[in-house]
């Protein structure tokens, strides 16, 4: 029990986890919108609109989380010049945000495209036969009943970005609970377990009532066909 005291004493363990969060609630909300831009016109009537879609969720679907992490340093960052702020830690959180984001939105599509399969064809043709155009019935039919049903495959995207986010050292997110990890084993291996058991439980205390909540969530918002 001292370990695990001196531990929390010395480092700023409930800070990177803060950091952690924070990296997955604004990447949850960014690859959401992407995520739902994608969806739309995956199911639009413009084939060159389905076919970028298309090629982007496969594309980012079978990249390593750590090439885009890595490219949003060493190419973005350092090639293109892309910069957010000219804090070093401010800046290089946002580019972890933005390639997690990027990643997470493929995932997202497929989760609501998973949603829209749920939704009978009969509910687009009577949108059309009422004078709806393809924008309305997406908006005010099609996408509401999706996110209902889809509600479970969305919380399993939220918690696959939650341990995601530990990737972020990869972007030079130096604050976050992968990099806190790695340096409290190099500086304290005599207590290398009670290290692990911080971390996994940690994880396991923010990972379990997300999944309680979808889980919930999905069987009172489920559609009653």
């Amino acid at each position: 029990m001292n370990g695990f005291l001196e531990l929390f004493s010395q480092y700023d363990v409930l800070g990177a986890f803060l950091v952690n969060i924070e990296l997955t609630l604004w990447s949850a909300l960014f690859s959401l919108v992407l995520g739902v831009i994608l969806v739309v016109m995956r199911i639009s009537p413009i084939s060159s609109l389905r076919a970028v879609a298309s090629a982007y969720v496969e594309l980012f679907k079978n990249l390593p989380l750590t090439i885009i992490m890595v490219f949003m340093v060493l190419g973005a960052y350092a090639q293109l010049k892309l910069s957010f702020s000219d804090t070093f830690a401010t800046n290089f959180f946002w580019l972890a945000v933005t390639g997690l984001s990027l990643y997470t939105a493929a995932f997202v599509c497929e989760s609501l495209r998973s949603g829209i399969n749920t939704v009978p064809l009969g509910q687009a043709e009577a949108a059309r036969a009422l004078g709806l155009g393809f924008m309305q019935s997406a908006t005010e039919i099609i996408l509401p009943q999706a996110f209902r049903g889809s509600v479970a495959p969305l919380g399993n995207t939220l918690i696959a970005l939650l341990k995601n986010s530990t990737v972020a050292a990869a972007a030079s997110v130096s604050t976050e609970t992968s990099s806190l990890m790695s340096e409290m084993i190099e500086f304290r291996p005599d207590v290398i377990i009670q290290i692990f058991l911080i971390f996994a439980f940690g994880y396991v205390i923010l990972i379990i009532p997300i999944g309680m909540l979808t889980t919930y969530l999905s069987n009172k918002l489920a559609v009653r066909r």
